[in-house]
């Protein structure tokens, strides 16, 4: 880091510490598309084992998932996003569609259902008026770069 940078204080750097890596999110994926044991996470996601392991712990320490032995001999543990977790739905959700419209324009986007059948579509709104966000997000401090 440069010696004169003065690091925004930002919950979305603190966030990506924790979630912002690429095996992370699809671990997250799996779990949400109803997948929760090893094989089929490292299978899905084709994260090396070591890797998974890792990044699995993390997300356990961090309060994202938790885990539950389904066999003794050998130990063997499902994985099931706890509520901190599930609220990362929102946030998959949006990487989704962006992708969907930016890098895979062409391909049909995957879906995600609502427990009422209907399809789900990431859109941000303003609690206050319900106008989408859009372009229309300002910074709360008016902190800018520095020399503008």
């Amino acid at each position: 880091m440069p010696k004169d940078a003065n690091p925004r204080p930002c919950s979305v750097a603190d966030t990506l510490d924790v979630v912002g890596e690429r095996w992370t999110l699809l671990v997250i994926r799996e779990l949400f598309h109803g997948v929760h044991r090893f094989d089929g996470i490292a299978y899905n996601t084709g994260a090396s084992r070591d890797l998974l392991t890792i990044r699995l712990r993390k997300l356990e320490d961090a309060g994202i998932l938790s885990r539950t032995r389904y066999s003794d001999r050998p130990p063997r543990y499902e994985y099931h996003l706890t509520r901190a977790g599930r609220e990362l739905g929102d946030v998959l959700l949006a990487l989704a569609r962006w992708g969907d419209t930016h890098l895979n324009p062409e391909d049909p986007p995957v879906r995600w259902l609502h427990s009422c059948g209907e399809h789900l579509e990431a859109v941000v709104t303003c609690r206050h008026c319900g106008e989408p966000t859009r372009d229309r997000v300002h910074s709360p401090t008016g902190r800018g770069v520095a020399g503008r």
